[in-house]
């Protein structure tokens, strides 16, 4: 069984989370499984990792991976990280104390190759599911054939900040007059017609920004983080460490945000002179902006290039 994705900043990941014998650890994005392993190997022989993954495949994969191998210490959950509090209730009690929690939100690259998935555009003939649990739930192909215009224009604006977005949601919707959009293809052919050549961006494909609205509102991968980094927050023990790797500004942003609110003792706003809130602030951020790739694993892994590494740890709530 062959599940192909190279962990990123796998290096950083493990010197900063610090994993160390007897500790317990959560992988929310098991992937193929580079971080759940490598962490897994340093926790022996006490230590257990819990890892996360709405892909069966990737459950799959790992299960494989770990059938003839000493580590006993993985716990799987095929499941969405956004039930992270409930997962954790149903595997260990008591359901916290975690001394680290990774986040890695970006796709692997099995799941890109995969023609019955339709992530890539670059897969011509690929159906438009891009639903990262298979084929439940709802699809890119639903959305561009039954949203209007201003619903579709409103997802390529908000989730891929595409310029061109009105543009390209009234040239879906006259052409899904004609025919149904079904493959990757179709959709990319209607992107390259409705903006024009000369206004195309140069470094990245066209229909780039698209995909990814397409692919975070089917997935609702925006609320889901909103919701997990408070739950994963709570299961961390005092010193825990959490660690997020995001790949565009939209989830950065979100990561950054809350990592700045829950560093802070009080959000009252300016005005308000005395702390109304109560608001006592819970992470230390560890490193000041964001960390990248290194020239080299950019180089030997262009997928890793975009790539943003931010990282707390959890303290004591001063009163």
């Amino acid at each position: 069984m062959e599940y192909q994705h190279t962990p990123v900043m796998l290096n950083e990941i493990i010197k900063y989370l610090d994993p160390k014998p007897g500790e317990n650890f959560i992988d929310c994005t098991l992937g193929g499984g580079g971080y759940t392993m490598a962490i897994a190997k340093r926790i022996l022989p006490t230590g257990k990792i819990l890892a996360i993954d709405l892909d069966e495949a990737a459950i799959k994969n790992t299960q494989f991976q770990i059938s003839n191998s000493q580590f006993l210490n993985i716990i799987l959950a095929h499941d969405n990280f956004k039930n992270i509090q409930k997962i954790v209730e149903k595997y260990f009690s008591p359901a916290g104390g975690f001394d680290g929690i990774v986040f890695d939100l970006g796709l692997s690259r099995a799941q890109l190759k995969d023609r019955t998935r339709g992530f890539s555009f670059g897969l011509a003939d690929a159906p438009l599911g891009m639903n990262f649990g298979g084929q439940a739930g709802e699809s890119a192909e639903n959305i561009v054939n039954s949203r209007s215009a201003d619903d579709l224009a409103g997802i390529f604006r908000e989730y891929g900040e595409e310029k061109f977005a009105y543009k390209i949601a009234i040239a879906i919707v006259k052409q899904r007059q004609i025919k149904k959009i079904q493959t990757a293809g179709e959709l990319v052919k209607i992107i390259m017609d409705a903006v024009p050549r000369k206004l195309q961006p140069a470094r990245i494909h066209p229909a780039t920004k698209v995909f990814q609205a397409l692919r975070i509102a089917v997935n609702r991968e925006l609320e889901n983080l909103r919701s997990a980094l408070p739950q994963a927050l709570a299961l961390l023990k005092p010193g825990g460490r959490l660690a997020v790797i995001s790949y565009h500004s939209l989830e950065d942003r979100i990561v950054k945000q809350y990592f700045k609110q829950e560093s802070r003792d009080c959000l009252c706003p300016p005005a308000i002179p005395i702390c109304q809130c109560g608001h006592l602030a819970q992470l230390k951020i560890i490193n000041k902006g964001i960390l990248r790739p290194t020239e080299e694993e950019a180089l030997n892994n262009p997928s890793s290039r975009s790539a943003k590494l931010r990282l707390a740890v959890k303290i004591h709530p001063v009163k």
